[in-house]
């Protein structure tokens, strides 16, 4: 039976189970659960502490987890990302006081308070930059007020949090961050995982995609396609008025709007488009 970590709580929990739910998959019902069962599709979920994902990964307690790439990394696991998930999404930054640094370089041998010790000690060894880590559990926004730190590093979604501190970001990200599937580096293979792969490759296809249907002169198929010609092509049928056509394609759903702008500009009618609610490629 394959045995997979999900996060118990925090911003990445109810997506991954929503994720999961998508592809098909039995989640808990209440939150105080720690383990799930899911006999039809042979697979135990254990709903853990994010940070503790990729450990108990690594070791080989368990089979697959969900988790952030910034915790994966933190870890210093022996476990390896093998599918980005698409949420979750964030950004690893320094921050400070005004004229504290404006690079990276400037941050050589002062304090740098963070919650992530191993993923940023090893970003600056990489980086070449002598600095003194400390490591803290929690908020880190009050560490410099409190005299702990000059400098700290730490997730950022909207830097709200940080200038309410009277902080400010500085130098280049550290690190692009959003919930990942991870794998033991050395693992056998295991039954069930090449299925949930292609399972949740098909949610994430159906959630960045759309399925566009229209109307066109026979004449401009040529045209639609250097427009957008799906994946795999245009899906082309003959309709009851002569000399036009019905198409079907799927288009990412960021460019739909724009792409039934320019299918208008060229002759297309009756242009629809529709969610996808699950594939397979």
């Amino acid at each position: 039976m394959l045995r997979v970590a999900l996060p118990n709580k925090g911003v990445l929990s109810e997506p991954a189970a929503a994720m999961l739910r998508e592809a098909g998959y039995r989640q808990r019902s209440d939150s105080k659960e720690l383990v799930t069962l899911d006999p039809d599709n042979g697979i135990e979920f254990y709903y853990l502490r994010p940070k503790d994902i990729a450990v108990y990964v690594g070791e080989g307690t368990l089979d697959l987890g969900i988790t952030g790439r910034d915790m994966l990394l933190d870890s210093g696991s022996p476990a390896d990302e093998i599918l980005s998930l698409g949420f979750g999404k964030s950004t690893f930054w320094l921050a400070a006081k005004p004229g504290t640094a404006t690079s990276l370089s400037e941050i050589a041998n002062l304090r740098v308070a963070t919650s992530y010790a191993g993923l940023v000690g090893k970003y600056l060894a990489e980086q070449g930059i002598s600095a003194q880590v400390i490591r803290l559990d929690g908020a880190v926004e009050t560490a410099i007020r409190l005299g702990v730190a000059d400098v700290i590093a730490d997730v950022v979604e909207t830097g709200a949090t940080l200038r309410q501190a009277g902080l400010e970001l500085f130098g280049e990200p550290l690190l692009e961050s959003e919930a990942v599937l991870v794998r033991r580096s050395t693992a056998a293979p295991v039954e069930g995982l090449d299925l949930m792969m292609r399972r949740l490759q098909g949610v994430l296809v159906a959630r960045n995609y759309v399925l566009m249907d229209y109307d066109l002169p026979e004449d401009k198929v040529d045209d639609a396609a250097k427009i957008n010609s799906g994946l795999e092509g245009l899906t082309v049928s003959p309709l009851h008025r002569a000399n036009w056509v019905a198409v079907r394609v799927m288009v990412p759903r960021r460019e739909a709007q724009r792409l039934m702008d320019d299918l208008w500009e060229i002759g297309a009618r009756a242009i629809l488009v529709t969610d996808i609610h699950a594939c397979r490629l």
